[in-house]
């Protein structure tokens, strides 16, 4: 499949629980090979389309291709090609490493000499190998989500649906799981994660959907969206300069920490005249700098609302 394709294509979907609509015509596509975060606060709809995806919950409405296929009613099909991690770790606490791996392993088809291998394999890769015999009960909370995530890799899927895997761990765990992703990606495994931390998206993900009310807000890849919507600024901070600078082509000044923030569209000429100013008035420049545009602005701008953690 060419790289630009879409591996996966969501039109419409519907759902609703009881009077609540979760999801209201959700739709956007993931390309084959890419990170694609799927961002908003809890309860926007993001489990309800992770479970649509992996065939899990049937949608009210609209539809999943992956792979050019319809995944409605074909749940065995699509569990060939993507391993779901699901936000609730679902592993039997009794039973060890090992034998999780094992019984995940041949839920998804996996048999033999080839299973015994894979899990040795997945075992490397959360860097579980030396507890593989250990009760899951006696893992901290990021061991599992490792060994959860370690689950669905077994049959080597094309898709690797993640839904807020880093829920409630270590930094250590979260770290191995980034790297994991990572390394997966680089391997040619599409990543689609769903997480309400922005810097996880930052962090992991090209393209990006920001879902809000059950309705993406929008989509595109990463650096788009932050041209597109994000703030640009200049930063300014130096002695002399105790009242907001009045300076053309800014929108907008406000006193961020020691310094003042100028929001702009023009950032190269706000600057060069804050510089010209200084040069004038003596201050004692401290720092002066172009603010990167963040995804924190550009969620602010689509959904009206900064995002919430509830």
């Amino acid at each position: 499949m060419h790289q630009e394709e879409a591996i996966l294509k969501v039109t419409g979907l519907k759902k609703a629980f009881g009077k609540k609509q979760a999801l209201d015509g959700v739709a956007f596509s993931v390309k084959s090979g890419s990170s694609f975060g799927l961002l908003g606060p809890n309860g926007a709809g993001k489990s309800t389309t992770m479970k649509i995806l992996t065939g899990i919950i049937k949608p009210d409405g609209g539809r999943v291709d992956l792979l050019g296929r319809d995944v409605s009613g074909q749940k065995d099909w699509v569990a060939k090609y993507v391993g779901y991690v699901p936000q609730d770790i679902t592993l039997y606490e009794e039973l060890s490493a090992y034998d999780n791996l094992l019984f995940f392993g041949q839920l998804y088809g996996v048999k033999g000499p080839e299973l015994r291998r894979r899990i040795a394999e997945v075992l490397e890769q959360t860097g579980l190998t030396e507890r593989a015999n250990d009760a899951v009960k006696t893992f901290s909370g990021g061991m599992k989500r490792r060994i959860n995530l370690g689950c669905a890799l077994l049959h080597r899927p094309k898709v690797l649906v993640l839904d807020e895997p880093t829920v409630g761990i270590d930094p250590q765990s979260r770290n191995r799981i980034f790297e994991m992703i990572r390394d997966l990606n680089r391997q040619g495994v599409t990543i689609i994660y769903s997480t309400h931390y922005l810097e996880e998206v930052e962090a992991l993900c090209d393209e990006v959907a920001i879902i809000d009310h059950g309705v993406v807000k929008a989509q595109g890849p990463l650096g788009v969206l932050l041209e597109k919507h994000g703030r640009k600024a200049i930063y300014i901070e130096a002695g002399g300069l105790n009242d907001a600078p009045d300076v053309p082509n800014v929108s907008r000044v406000t006193k961020e920490g020691a310094g003042w923030l100028l929001e702009t569209e023009h950032p190269a000429v706000v600057m060069h005249v804050l510089l010209q100013k200084a040069a004038a008035r003596r201050w004692d420049v401290k720092q002066i700098e172009i603010v990167r545009p963040s995804l924190e602005n550009v969620f602010l701008s689509v959904t009206g609302t900064a995002l919430r953690d509830e």
